[in-house]
């Protein structure tokens, strides 16, 4: 089956109560579809260097940020195609390219051998991504359940709804079971709209009669404040104080 390998949109996030989700779900009705997966579970590998040079960057909100991950929809196994993925943003636009392949493939070219991709233009930039960062390597599970919408009206408007958004530091495998910390506050949702251009005139008076406002949420950002910072910063403080025993 064919798969959507470039995309470019904007993406904007809105933290929802579990009661707003359920009145913007109730007034999104007449516009748009539950997409054909349904409620899907979605699991990511990222990749960062040994500094976590990527997500550090990426908290500081520059103009232009990028990141690299492993996706799969639901448990994925040896024959499982998955989707290696360069997402970057400019100026507020995302640019999403992915190459679809196993697990076992896409592990083995970018931990192992980096001449192992398609040779396609995608290929390509995450190969010279790979050489550009050099350490690059596993360091975030992170799983969530998503329900997705799209537009009735043929354009390219979409909708989605994350929850139980959960990481771990193990078990870097998209074919490992579920599980992890919770990075989401307790009773909310994450709302994302995507879309190409404008947003049409019946989400604008939903999202004010609502009074929800667009945030600034990154899961793999979250998952790095709450985790894997603290962490780091523990680790530093344990070798500081053997280094001055």
């Amino acid at each position: 089956m064919a798969y959507q390998a470039v995309f470019k949109r904007y993406e904007l996030k809105f933290l929802l109560t579990l009661e707003q989700k359920d009145r913007v779900l109730e007034a999104i009705t007449p516009y748009m579809q539950l997409d054909r997966y349904g409620r899907s579970s979605i699991r990511n590998i990222y990749f960062d260097t040994d500094t976590y040079r990527l997500i550090r960057r990426s908290i500081e909100k520059p103009l232009y940020k990028e990141k690299l991950r492993l996706r799969s929809y639901g448990k994925a196994d040896k024959n499982t195609s998955i989707y290696v993925e360069v997402k970057k943003k400019f100026q507020s636009v995302v640019y999403k390219r992915r190459i679809a392949m196993t697990e076992q493939n896409a592990m083995a070219w970018l931990t192992e051998d980096h001449s192992r991709h398609d040779g396609s233009q995608i290929g390509n930039e995450i190969q010279y991504f790979l050489d550009f960062y050099k350490t690059l390597k596993p360091v975030l599970f992170l799983s969530y359940e998503r329900e997705a919408y799209y537009a009735t009206d043929g354009s390219d408007f979409r909708v989605t709804f994350d929850d139980n958004i959960l990481c771990r530091q193990e078990a870097l495998t998209l074919d490992s079971r579920v599980y992890g910390t919770p990075i989401l506050p307790e009773n909310m949702v994450l709302m994302e709209i995507k879309c190409s251009g404008g947003i049409p005139l019946w989400m604008t008076e939903i999202l004010s009669r609502e009074k929800l406002y667009k945030t600034s949420y990154s899961k793999y950002g979250t998952a790095y404040q709450t985790i894997l910072f603290p962490q780091r910063r523990a680790e530093a403080q344990k070798c500081e104080v053997i280094t001055n025993d």
